[in-house]
Parts: C-alpha cells; sequence; structure tokens
C-alpha cells in the first residue's frame, strides 16, 4: 500500500493546518507520527476504520483531531490551536492489520509510510 500525504505549510502559533493522507488500497489502521530535527519519530494520532478509540499523544490532547473517509481510503488529522513545538516533519503510517488499541502508537504496527509533509509553527 502506498500513502500519499499533503496540506503541511507555515503558520503562525495559535493557527491552523489539516493534512490528508491517502492510502493506494485497504489498510487495517492509518496513524500519523512526527519527527522533529534531531528527535525520535513520535506518534501523534491513530485511526482504525473499525472501531470509535482514536488514541491521541498526550502533547496534541484536546487541540488535534484524526478522522477517516473509508469511502476515499484517506484520513486527516485538523490541527488548531498550532504551537512552535509541533514543528516537524509528520509521516502518514498504514497498517495492513487491525493493531490492537495500545499498539497504535507503536511505530512497528504500521508497514506503509508516506513521504512525510513539513508543518512549520512560528511564534
Amino acid at each position: 500500500v502506498q500513502l500519499q500525504a499533503s496540506g503541511g505549510g507555515s503558520v503562525q502559533a495559535g493557527g491552523s493546518l489539516r493534512l490528508s493522507c491517502t492510502a493506494s488500497g485497504t489498510t487495517g489502521a492509518m496513524a500519523w507520527f512526527r519527527q522533529a530535527p534531531g528527535k525520535e519519530r513520535d506518534f501523534v494520532a491513530a485511526f482504525r476504520w473499525s472501531g470509535s478509540n482514536t488514541p491521541y499523544a498526550d502533547s496534541v490532547k484536546g487541540r488535534f483531531t484524526i478522522s477517516g473517509n473509508n469511502a476515499k481510503n484517506t484520513v486527516y488529522l485538523q490541527m488548531n490551536s498550532l504551537k512552535p513545538e509541533d514543528t516537524a516533519l509528520y509521516y502518514c503510517a498504514g497498517a495492513i492489520s487491525r493493531p490492537i488499541l495500545s499498539a497504535l502508537g507503536d511505530r512497528r504496527s504500521y508497514q506503509s509510510w508516506g513521504q512525510g509533509t513539513q508543518v512549520t509553527v512560528s511564534s
């Protein structure tokens, strides 16, 4: 499965952006991770096509919302109240199977990765 991400850009603190990620085939779950320069790739949010649980990293809870359109094989990440510390390269990830809830934040649960889209938030 190939993933195509889009929607990154540059905004001022407090602004909003929406990221999109479209999969070329069926996935069990999709997620967003992000990586700032010199840091690890960290989990942001995940979405399973069946089930209502959508886990988020503590740092984005209440500001980011992940959603999906099954007909389009597309997930979205609506990012509001952006902060400079949200600046990173955002990666979309796809899992062939449906990971259990506790594994959704683990990079090893995902077999497909998008090319990354840059989000820059200025103060």
